[in-house]
């Protein structure tokens, strides 16, 4: 505690003792010399409050910037001590939350919308440090899902960002106009044209919903340490991220879909080149990067993202350039662009990708909190718990100049 409040906690205390000493008509000595004290010392303290008060300016400014941030620390902590299994408990026996896990559940419980227990999606990262057995997969550290997809995604590598949204639809402005420039021909002259700066929104609405179902069996259901917890955050968030992954890429749209950057280039203003007469070489990726540039959206070819097959980083690799031991991957990589090996995409496309000005290519929005659903009763019979857990989210594209996409390789 600060010394400050100390002190003016024990002004607080000598003001009660005052008032009631204060109130008898007819004190007795003890009791006068007793306010004589009382009074001496609070004087006293009086002095050494400002005192203290200019002592802890400096402490309180250099505390600002820790203050400002505490809650979204504190949340970080909290989730690094959130249970996955306590919900798996709760859905199977009934037992109640408690710690960390109780009171991040109730904070997403008090934004509504749920059926289940809610499971924070940056829950179902692997943890560091962990000890596991030997026949469970070791865990990795990744990175938090909220504000950004599991790292290990593709689109993740091309730059898309993820953004978590706690409800209603979420909308991203992009200019389109704005200033002009132009030379003043003489001292009379104006300097060119006024032009207003203009906007359009890209937007992105809670309309489509994954749904990810795992079987617990009753013997994972009473291994109640540290087994438990990751077979649940290993067999949930990889499903969840091949999921979020491929519709990124390839949504259709339709289904309950949402729209993917290679099916939506059209609606997204996203250039897309029929490569059917042409083999993957160099030359057609160096192509593209050019075309970046011109539009001035990169200023080195390192800036570029690409992903493809692993089938075309074979062609690449095996085709040598004409009297040298140089292949068209050693071209590649020479100039600072190193490929993303993508099972997402179909056979012989690749899809290219800038960040510009820090605004990602593209943008994932994930609503609330993964909603666990309990079902005790399809498995009943041999004791097993299916769980289904909600994932709802949209894709969208803020600028279409942003991406390139290369399709039918011959």
């Amino acid at each position: 505690m600060l010394e400050s409040k100390k002190i003016s906690l024990r002004q607080s205390e000598i003001r009660q003792a005052l008032s009631e000493l204060a109130g008898k008509e007819n004190p007795t000595a003890d009791e006068i010399r007793s306010m004589e004290e009382m009074d001496k010392e609070y004087r006293s303290a009086e002095v050494r409050f400002r005192a203290a008060m200019i002592s802890e300016e400096s402490e309180r400014r250099e505390a600002g910037e820790e203050l400002e941030t505490r809650s979204d620390k504190e949340w970080a902590g909290m989730i690094d001590r959130f249970e996955v299994r306590q919900v798996a408990l709760a859905l199977d026996e009934g037992r109640s939350l408690d710690g960390a896990t109780k009171e991040i559940v109730d904070e997403l419980r008090s934004a509504g919308g749920y059926r289940g227990i809610p499971l924070p999606l940056a829950a179902l990262e692997q943890r560091a440090g962990e000890t596991v057995s030997a026949d469970l997969f070791s865990p990795k550290a990744t990175r938090n899902i909220i504000g950004r997809i599991f790292p290990n995604s593709v689109a993740a590598k091309l730059g898309v960002s993820s953004v978590n949204i706690p409800q209603g639809t979420a909308e991203w402005p992009v200019a389109t106009a704005g200033a002009v420039t132009g030379w003043q021909a003489d001292e009379l002259s104006d300097v060119g044209a006024a032009s207003a700066y203009q906007t359009t929104e890209v937007t992105m609405s809670p309309d489509n919903t994954l749904g990810a179902q795992m079987v617990i069996t009753r013997k994972s259901l009473k291994q109640t340490g540290q087994g438990l917890e990751n077979a649940v955050r290993q067999d949930m968030s990889a499903a969840i991220a091949v999921a979020l992954d491929n519709v990124i890429i390839n949504g259709t749209g339709a289904a309950g879909q949402p729209l993917g950057i290679v099916p939506g280039a059209a609606t997204y203003g996203i250039t897309s080149t029929d490569m059917t007469a042409a083999a993957p070489d160099w030359a057609a990726f160096r192509a593209e990067i050019i075309a970046f540039m011109e539009a001035n959206a990169i200023t080195d070819p390192s800036q570029v993202k690409l992903a493809f097959p692993p089938a075309i980083w074979g062609d690449l690799d095996d085709t040598l350039i004409s009297g040298t031991a140089v292949s068209e991957l050693d071209r590649m990589t020479k100039h600072g662009v190193s490929p993303i090996l993508a099972n997402q995409l179909t056979a012989g496309s690749a899809i290219m990708t800038t960040t510009v000005n820090g605004v990602a290519p593209a943008f994932v929005g994930l609503w609330g909190a993964v909603d666990m659903i309990r079902d005790p009763y399809t498995r009943a019979a041999s004791g097993q718990l299916v769980l289904t857990g909600l994932v709802t989210a949209d894709v969208t594209v803020a600028r279409g100049l942003q991406t390139r996409i290369l399709t039918n390789f011959g």
